[in-house]
């Protein structure tokens, strides 16, 4: 593979909704750079990017593919991120390693959930945006009212690079609005004079000396413009449109050689930076023209052929395959001989990767998602990339007894890949939990949980993490004193309680005085009480946020001992706590679903019905957002529920808020399920 220097390499990732054809895409742009003698097809399961079984199997893109192709002198590595809103993580990691998000809009279907979603995550992340209008060939294609609703929606700063000659099954090519040729092709969706315009006054803006000149002539050379073309698009100033029909590669071309001359390279685009040392510290952005080495992993997987692949862009300086690199977060070397490009399914060895490149390194077992690799010489560490956090549950537990070892290892290989796929034993209800984005995506992951690992399990909701606290002040006292021949025990505890806020966990406070409880015999009083929170009083749950204070007690010169009074710090404790009219609390989220806004009345009404309280709305081009507070109870199964509601049109996010007061009702038929157990 020939040589390329930083200035040479554009990076960019294909974004959208499913369905838009993003693989298809990019099988379009492989094929006219001879990467492929033959385009695939997702129903055949033969492209390059969807090449898992399950992706093969399901027709859809699960994982982030990643691949390239030389144009024009340049290398453009191609990310391809799935359609779905379930598998936003991988979305994520492909920005990290990118400078352009591409995101591909369906002629036919016009701006989606997850067009929306991309458009926002890309802004939000600070990278540059361009647009692609593909299926142009389908036979409700409207470039005019596309446009309308890009803008609309999106902002003027949408403007197209070209235009559309012909659309439906009339749809032949493009136009450059850029550079239009002498005699420019009758277009749709605008004029090609007013539209380049329109695409010079944007670039202009990020340019005062261009800006002067443009006010002064009123005309700006070409190349002139195109050398400012990407600082407007990097800055959002600009976000160029362009017109594809991707199963038949038309304005493929084109988009390839606007990729080449008008999108950023890592010199001009985005820029990551290095985590801020100490409180008052500002993150540094890394130079790409910098000879230090400073990469990031982005992404790994476990691969059948090559073993483990830990995806790496180079930020700065080159990572050789020669010799080692720091891991900053080991603090140990890694070996680099089996440095990687990656080519859908395919690898190849290569010497170096320079700054701004994308690869891999196989077999760097210490390597995990968000480590920084670096030189020795001169360590560094870059900021993380933040995921969304996963709170879409189920307890599993594994089929046969034979995998009981094998699956918390399993699961956790499987997490290790996705960060937004989450394992851990509850503490409170000794569940083995796993967390994703949604039902499906759980699914997906379980049955790879099966299919790479060969361990089946079964999978139900989660007991939901009830705790208990008191709601009144309220004093308790216990005598501890056992006679059994010889020495005895003896032990007695005074003790008050009284709420604290919620989230300030336990407070012992010690006012003894004058020697009531010796004080060697403080600390097993306090252990006794700590082991009875734990147990709970009313339901067997944890309890918390609250304050003890032991205030007296009394000894027996040879019968107390640690134990005695161990006991009696929780009996008086349980004791206090019975009078303190004490609660069931339970986890309650913040929820925010996304949804056409046809649907606005049935969820808002259907999130009243699971005991949620609505605390805002917002509107969103044709979408509406339902902000809502529900117990975590009422959800478990929103994601079908939500499906169901909205034909698959709608999604939502959830985040842990606070904890709250169980209705009464409910909680006796709690507290009764917790006692059955106990009683049988």
């Amino acid at each position: 593979m020939a040589e390329f220097t930083t200035k040479d390499i554009r990076n960019i990732i294909l974004v959208g909704h499913s369905g838009c054809g993003k693989t298809t895409l990019a099988e379009a742009m492989l094929l006219k750079n001879g990467i492929i003698n033959k385009m695939g097809t997702i129903d055949e399961g033969n492209t390059v990017s969807d090449f898992n079984p399950d992706e093969k199997e399901r027709k859809i893109s699960i994982d982030l593919a990643v691949m390239h192709c030389e144009h024009k002198g340049a290398k453009i590595n191609i990310l391809d991120a799935p359609g779905y809103p379930d598998f936003v993580g991988t979305a994520i990691s492909g920005m990290a390693a990118t400078e352009t998000a591409v995101i591909v809009v369906n002629a036919a279907a016009g701006i989606e959930l997850n067009t929306r979603k991309m458009w926002e995550l890309a802004g939000k992340k600070g990278l540059g945006r361009a647009i692609v209008i593909n299926r142009m060939d389908g036979d409700t294609a409207d470039a005019a009212k596309l446009l309308e609703e890009l803008q609309a929606d999106f902002g003027r700063q949408c403007i197209p690079a070209n235009l559309p000659v012909g659309q439906g099954a009339a749809f032949k090519g493009v136009e450059s609005t850029i550079t239009p040729s002498e005699s420019p092709q009758q277009t749709t969706g605008g004029s090609v004079a007013e539209t380049g315009e329109k695409f010079i006054e944007a670039v202009v803006e990020v340019d005062e000396a261009l800006m002067e000149k443009y006010l002064e002539e009123g005309a700006v050379p070409t190349e002139t413009m195109k050398k400012a073309i990407p600082s407007a698009i990097a800055g959002g100033s600009l976000v160029p449109v362009f017109f594809t029909a991707a199963p038949g590669t038309t304005g493929v071309v084109e988009l390839l050689d606007a990729i080449v001359e008008c999108f950023p390279s890592p010199l001009k685009g985005l820029k990551r930076n290095l985590a801020a040392e100490g409180e008052d510290a500002e993150p540094a952005p890394v130079d790409p023209a910098g000879a230090d080495l400073v990469g990031q992993v982005f992404r790994a997987k476990v691969d059948p052929f090559v073993g483990r692949l830990s995806f790496i862009r180079v930020h700065s300086g080159t990572l050789a395959s020669e010799g080692s690199v720091l891991n900053e977060r080991t603090g140990k070397p890694e070996k680099t001989q089996n440095l990687l490009i990656i080519q859908g399914k395919d690898t190849e060895h290569i010497s170096r990767l320079v700054s701004g490149d994308i690869g891999a390194l196989a077999k760097a077992e210490s390597l995990s998602v968000n480590d920084t690799v670096c030189s020795a010489e001169k360590p560094a560490k870059l900021e993380e990339i933040i995921f969304p956090i996963p709170m879409v549950a189920l307890a599993v537990e594994p089929k046969s007894r034979k995998d009981e070892q094998k699956i918390s290892e399993s699961l956790n290989k499987l997490s290790e890949e996705d960060r937004t796929f989450g394992v851990g034993r509850d503490r409170q209800t000794k569940e083995l939990v796993v967390r994703g984005t949604s039902q499906f995506h759980l699914d997906i992951m379980l049955a790879r949980l099966k299919s790479r690992f060969e361990v089946e399990v079964t999978s139900r909701l989660p007991k939901i993490a009830y705790l208990e606290t008191v709601t009144a002040k309220a004093e308790g006292h216990y005598r501890h004193k056992k006679q059994t021949g010889g020495r005895g025990q003896f032990g007695e505890c005074y003790v008050r309680i009284e709420p604290l806020p919620r989230g300030e966990g336990f407070q012992f406070v010690n006012s003894v005085f004058g020697g009531a409880v010796p004080s060697n015999f403080i600390p097993a009083i306090e252990k006794g009480v700590r082991e009875q929170l734990e147990k709970g009083v009313i339901a067997g749950c944890q309890f918390v946020d609250v304050k003890l204070e032991l205030y007296d007690g009394s000894f027996h010169s040879v019968d107390s001992d640690e134990i005695s009074f161990k006991i009696s710090g929780a009996r008086a404790f349980r004791d206090a706590a019975e009078k303190a009219k004490p609660v069931l609390i339970e986890p309650v989220v913040d929820i925010e679903v996304t949804v056409p806004a046809k649907f606005m009345g049935d969820i808002s009404g259907d999130l009243s019905s699971k005991r949620g309280r609505i605390v805002g709305m917002d509107s969103i081009g044709n979408f509406q957002v339902i902000k809502a507070k529900v117990p975590m109870s009422e959800i478990g199964r929103y994601s079908t529920e939500l499906r169901s509601i909205t034909g698959g049109e709608g999604s939502y996010t959830i985040e842990f808020s606070h904890y709250d007061v169980v209705p009464g009702r409910l909680a006796e038929g709690v507290i009764a399920k917790a006692k059955r157990p106990e009683e049988e």
